[in-house]
């Protein structure tokens, strides 16, 4: 299935009209890819031309696009006594019923009954969320040190051409490499995680412990659900290899230079 992100960097790929590339760019870029040089490399253009391009359009390219199903409310849990904490489960259920026994004395035994029932949902709900919450918050976190740390790449790398201290900067790019190559790897286990978590509301009990949820304060997660990578895997090689690549090429560019940086026997 074609996202948004592949539609935008194809037609970035097949633009032809002058003055269309800065628009398919900017298009590019708020769909979701924001790697300058794999932009660069779809337009067939350099990497200050991306830059100035995004510029003209009034992005600042320093500035990543948020999305707007970031997690950012990671309070503790507590509806209606219950955490999401699997260990405590059990004893959090006996306290709401007998919590709800103790301010319905009268009440029949089918009553109490169809409130165990209802409690369980509250429960199983309480106990998904929390555990899917604290998921995709994870990924999010990853996937945005994950961008940090490519872009920083790109960033040592320019920093090559005025650094005084030449051995020091691109010791610092080759550390950026390093650093990015591990974010990929953080990222895609968690995104592969978060994938391993259905979440839904299969019963109107369902929906409705999950609306106490979110009147609690607490985030809905469609969004971010539907936000995932599907292809965790697929895309930390992709950005791997694309990585590597640039690496590679950087190194043979370098190269030249280092052997006039190193100190004369």
């Amino acid at each position: 299935m074609r996202t948004t992100r592949d539609e935008a960097m194809a037609a970035l790929r097949d633009w032809s009209r002058p003055g269309r590339r800065g628009d398919l760019v900017a298009a590019a870029w708020q769909a979701g890819e924001t790697n300058v040089s794999a932009l660069a490399e779809a337009g067939r253009i350099t990497r200050p031309t991306v830059y100035a391009d995004l510029r003209s359009r009034g992005i600042d390219p320093d500035h990543r696009p948020k999305g707007t199903s970031v997690i950012t409310n990671l309070s503790p849990l507590d509806i209606e006594g219950f955490t999401g904490v699997g260990e405590l489960l059990d004893a959090q259920f006996d306290a709401a019923l007998r919590r709800w026994a103790a301010e319905h004395p009268t009440a029949t035994q089918e009553q109490g009954k169809a409130e165990g029932m209802r409690l369980v949902g509250v429960m199983d709900m309480t106990y998904r969320y929390a555990d899917v919450r604290d998921l995709l918050a994870h990924e999010q976190v990853a996937r945005a040190e994950r961008d940090r740390l490519l872009h920083q790449v790109e960033l040592r790398w320019e920093a090559l051409s005025t650094a005084a201290a030449w051995l020091a900067a691109h010791h610092a790019y080759t550390v950026a490499v390093d650093e990015a190559r591990i974010a990929i790897d953080m990222w895609r286990e968690r995104a592969e995680a978060a994938l391993k978590r259905p979440f839904f509301c299969s019963s109107p009990r369902d929906e409705a412990a999950y609306r106490q949820i979110q009147e609690a304060g607490h985030p809905a997660l469609e969004q971010a659900l539907a936000d995932l990578d599907r292809t965790p895997a697929q895309t930390a090689e992709q950005l791997l290899a694309n990585l590597d690549q640039a690496h590679e090429r950087r190194q043979k560019v370098a190269a030249a230079t280092l052997r006039h940086a190193q100190p004369t026997q």
